[in-house]
């Protein structure tokens, strides 16, 4: 009896310790796909609110298409989306482009504090515009929408803003950990620091 109890007791704690690492691991997934998750989420979930603050209509081509030809600064919403499309597509290429020392101290941090600073005074610039002179027959639902609309680009752009620092973060901790033995990186070469490769060049320089 005491054996069984004993058994199951461990069975139990080898099955918290492994949804633990499983958790952990997930996290640790979460963090460093940051970047690509968060800009993923800001090119679907503002165009997803458009979508639903055009109900009854759905977003087709054929509404895009209506959009773009009756813009108006002060009542069209379809330049929110879109500014959220560009700023992603700007950070995501910089973000590739970018090897560790650059993600650290370099472009990478730089741009995307300028794309999301940018379009958050764009947003706010125009989210009191669009709201004075919108009309309240338009229902509760579809109001809240383009109010959630607003919000989400808003939060987006300082999610880009507190994602692109924490990489910097990331990175620059990586490069004090490695501080980098240059005989060691020379020695392995492509192998093992793949990504530092350049700190040789950089550190002989200086």
């Amino acid at each position: 009896m005491g054996f069984a109890k004993e058994e199951k007791s461990k069975k139990v704690l080898r099955g918290v310790k492994t949804l633990f690492f499983l958790i952990t691991m997930l996290i640790s997934f979460l963090l460093f796909s940051a970047p690509i998750l968060l800009v993923i989420t800001d090119t679907l979930l503002p165009f997803s609110l458009l979508s639903a603050s055009l109900s009854p209509s759905s977003l087709s081509l054929e509404t895009l298409s209506s959009h773009f030809n009756n813009y108006d600064f002060r009542y069209s919403l379809i330049d929110i989306p879109l500014i959220s499309i560009i700023r992603s597509a700007v950070i995501i290429c910089v973000y590739s482009l970018c090897d560790g020392p650059r993600l650290s101290r370099g472009p990478y941090l730089l741009i995307t504090t300028m794309c999301s600073a940018s379009s958050l005074i764009y947003v706010s610039f125009k989210a009191p515009r669009v709201f004075r002179v919108s009309s309240t027959d338009r229902g509760e639902y579809v109001r809240a929408m383009e109010i959630a609309l607003f919000i989400c680009s808003l939060l987006l752009a300082i999610g880009h803003i507190a994602v692109a620092y924490r990489t910097s973060c990331r990175e620059r901790r990586k490069l004090l950990v490695y501080k980098i033995d240059i005989e060691a990186v020379s020695a392995c070469k492509n192998v093992v620091f793949p990504r530092y490769q350049k700190i040789l060049l950089e550190e002989r320089v200086k």
